[in-house]
């Protein structure tokens, strides 16, 4: 009797042990391998350093971001006075993804730098940024820029990509469709932003996508000059006209109590404020200008930016269902959830919560959120254009608003077009429907292996000690 019985309590003690999370145990044995990517945008440049298991290279929904990097100054096109220097900003993050991924991988990791559409000055800067990127010891494979259907539609993929809306892990180790519909994306960059959704509407342009044996119509259109700083930029040169390009004005954007000189160029300088330019264009003349805090007129001034026919005079399809919004769209919101202390969970909230952002004087923002102090006058136009764009431009009401989930990250990875992007050019998503692949690491297959043969060995153990209790003589 004491033999079984001791078995069946070392046995009990044996499954409790391999059924505890071991936090010094590695979560997957197996080795990694990594891409990386350049956002290099219109204001500023992003690298993203991706990792998947090296056995999954042709597989899917296993790709995670590993860390990012903010290349330091404006973006990429700001050098274009200073060329060398385009190269030289990008040391710093280059050197720490050398320190991310293990020197082993170096070679085989490859290094794409991707361009948004808004970005124009990229082959001028280009020239000099090369010699930086063909140093590293990664596998540079070239530079492009893409346009902003492709940047919508990407974005589209990273997003559906990370929230398992394609395919995900069944917990038997293989891939299952789950039964839920794409996401919508809402991206707004520093030049453009794009609107992007699986759409019914058979009359609807649409991009024919097929991924994982399965066909989408997706409806993507980016409006360039739309992006935050172009909006900016475009606010202040339809001010400065109706003053008659006055150097001393005020801004009923800008919050009370605030105040900034800015030469002419900074405005007009852009393709999208050319248009604007006045007929003796001088682009060193000082601006002074002070902000009135005027909630009222500053929406009008942003809504006459949608009234244009660069955005009036495109049809859109209909929204329906979910959709993720980043970006500045995240930014905007977040900054006014966190100042006012409201939920914005409808286009009056937004609205409401925009209004008393732009009544604010800038004491009272400096007082709110002193760590933003270089973004604090840009809140009520962006907020106004915000608000205006997802119900005047997308067509939100206070039905589809509620779809809209305002986010950074999905999990762990920044949303955006670089994953996306890495994707398509690593050949990660297959066209045709994902096989029977064990999805889980060998790790976890290892202990559920041997917690099942614990238990079995448990229920023999304890059939024995039941059986010798009942022979054993003088047992009742």
């Amino acid at each position: 009797f004491f033999t079984p019985c001791l078995y069946l309590h070392l046995s009990l003690h044996l499954s409790i042990f391999l059924s505890r999370p071991h936090s010094s145990s590695p979560v997957c044995l197996c080795s990694w391998q990594y891409g990386i990517v350049l956002d290099a945008g219109s204001s500023h440049t992003a690298l993203f350093v991706y990792q998947w298991p090296a056995d999954k290279e042709n597989e899917t929904g296993i790709v995670s971001q590993h860390s990012m990097c903010d290349v330091q100054g404006g973006g990429i096109s700001s050098y274009a006075d200073n060329p060398p220097a385009a190269g030289s900003s990008l040391k710093a993050c280059l050197d720490q993804a050398k320190a991310a991924v293990p020197a082993e991988r170096h070679a085989e990791t490859p290094l794409h730098l991707g361009a948004t559409a808004g970005m124009r000055l990229l082959n001028v800067s280009w020239r000099r940024c090369r010699p930086a990127l063909r140093e590293t010891p990664f596998d540079f494979r070239g530079a492009r820029i893409l346009s902003g259907e492709e940047e919508g539609l990407f974005g589209w993929v990273t997003a559906n990509y990370l929230m398992e809306n394609f395919v995900k892990y069944g917990w038997v180790g293989r891939w299952v469709r789950p039964k839920r519909a794409t996401a919508g994306a809402l991206d707004l960059g520093g030049a453009s932003t794009q609107i992007t959704f699986e759409t019914p509407d058979p009359a609807a342009p649409a991009v024919p996508l097929r991924l994982y044996g399965q066909r989408f119509r997706v409806f993507t259109h980016s409006f360039l000059c739309f992006g935050r700083d172009q909006v900016l930029k475009r606010l202040l040169g339809h001010l400065l006209k109706a003053s008659s390009f006055r150097l001393a004005l005020s801004n009923p954007c800008w919050p009370r109590g605030f105040s900034r000189s800015f030469p002419m160029e900074s405005v007009f300088g852009s393709p999208c404020t050319a248009p604007l330019r006045p007929p003796n264009y001088f682009p060193s003349a000082l601006v002074n200008m002070s902000g009135s805090g005027n909630a009222g007129q500053c929406r009008e001034q942003a809504a006459r930016l949608l009234a244009s026919q660069d955005f009036a005079g495109t049809a859109l399809p209909n929204v329906t269902g979910r959709f993720i919004a980043f970006s500045a769209f995240f930014y905007t919101v977040d900054f006014l959830q966190s100042v006012t202390k409201r939920r914005v969970a409808s286009p009056k909230d937004l609205e409401d919560a925009t209004e008393e952002i732009c009544n604010m004087t800038w004491a009272q923002l400096l007082h709110a959120e002193p760590r933003m102090e270089r973004f604090l006058p840009d809140y009520c136009p962006m907020a106004n254009f915000v608000s205006l764009l997802l119900t005047r431009g997308y067509g939100f009401d206070e039905t589809t608003f509620l779809d809209i989930a305002f986010q950074k990250k999905a999990g762990e990875t920044s949303i955006g077009w670089a994953l996306g992007f890495m994707l398509n050019l690593t050949n990660m998503i297959p066209a045709e429907e994902a096989g029977s692949w064990r999805a889980t690491a060998p790790g976890p297959w290892v202990g559920l292996l041997l917690l099942l043969v614990a238990i079995l060995l448990v229920a023999a153990a304890a059939s024995a000690c039941l059986l010798r209790g009942r022979t054993t003589p003088g047992a009742l």
